[in-house]
C-alpha cells in the first residue's frame, strides 16, 4: 500500500503577491503566513508566485480550488457587497449542501462549500481526460485515501483535503492563475528514487529549497500524465 503524502501546498501566480495575500487575508479569512507571498487556511498553505499575465484557472488542469465556510449564503453576500465577482450564485446540490462560485481579482476560480467550522481549504478539482485513470495514478504514486464525500462525490482525501477530478480537456496548470499544487514527505531523495521508478519525469529535479528559515530543505517539480504542474518537497523537521 502506497504512504499517503502530505497535502501541503497551492501556488497561485500573480502581478503583486503581496498584495494577493492581503486580498486573500481581507476577503476570504485565511490567516498571514510566514512570509508576506503565503498565507494559511488551516494546515494548507497558499503560496502568491509572480506572474505578470496569468491565465484564467478555467480551462486548465487545475480547474478551481474550493474553501469552506459555515454559512455560504451569508460569505458570498459579504463577498458580493465588496466587490467580489459572484461567478455563481448560491445553489444547493442534493446531498451535499450548498455552494457558491467566486473569482479573484486575478483570475483564479474559487467554489464556496458549506461545512461548520472554521474557514478551511476545502479541496482542490481537476479536469482530465479520463477521472479514472488518473485517480489510480495519484493512489498509485501518492497514497491517499480513496472516498465519497457525503456518499455523493467521489474524490481521494489526503488528511483533511479533497481532490476531486471532472472529465474533459484542459491546458496544462504551468502559467494559469492556479499553477501548482505541492504535496510534501519525510525523505524527497528517497522517494524521487521510486517516483521515477513509476514513470514521474521531474521537470525540477530534487534541490535544496531558497535561503529562509521557512523554505523547505528540498524541492523538486513534476507534471502528472494530463498537465498538472506539482511541487515535491520535504521540509525542516520531518
Amino acid at each position: 500500500m502506497t504512504e499517503t503524502l502530505i497535502f501541503d501546498q497551492v501556488h497561485l501566480g500573480v502581478p503583486d503577491p503581496e498584495a494577493a495575500a492581503r486580498w486573500y487575508v481581507q476577503h476570504l479569512g485565511a490567516t498571514p503566513g510566514d512570509n508576506t507571498d503565503r498565507i494559511w487556511f488551516g494546515k494548507t498553505r497558499a503560496i502568491f508566485l509572480k506572474n505578470a499575465t496569468p491565465a484564467p484557472s478555467r480551462g486548465s488542469a487545475i480547474d478551481h480550488i474550493a474553501l469552506s465556510y459555515p454559512d455560504v449564503a451569508a460569505k458570498a453576500a459579504s463577498l458580493e457587497a465588496d466587490g467580489v465577482t459572484v461567478t455563481t450564485p448560491v445553489t444547493a446540490a442534493a446531498g451535499l449542501g450548498r455552494f457558491a462560485y467566486i473569482a479573484d481579482p486575478w483570475g483564479a476560480t474559487i467554489q464556496l462549500v458549506e461545512e461548520p467550522g472554521s474557514p478551511a481549504f476545502h479541496h482542490v478539482h481537476l479536469r482530465v481526460p479520463d477521472p479514472d485513470e488518473t485517480r489510480r495514478w495519484y493512489l498509485e504514486r501518492f497514497g491517499g485515501e480513496q472516498a465519497s464525500l457525503k456518499g455523493k462525490l467521489d474524490g481521494i482525501k489526503y488528511g483533511n483535503v479533497w481532490v476531486f477530478l471532472d472529465k474533459g480537456p484542459a491546458q496544462p496548470s504551468r502559467g494559469h492563475t492556479i499553477d501548482h499544487i505541492g504535496w510534501r514527505m519525510p525523505d524527497l531523495m528517497t522517494r524521487a528514487a521510486e517516483f521515477r521508478q513509476q514513470g514521474i519525469t521531474f521537470t525540477t529535479e530534487p534541490q535544496p529549497g531558497p535561503p529562509g528559515a521557512f523554505s523547505p530543505v528540498l524541492m523538486s517539480f513534476a507534471e502528472d500524465p494530463w498537465g498538472v504542474k506539482i511541487e515535491l518537497l520535504q521540509r525542516r523537521g520531518e
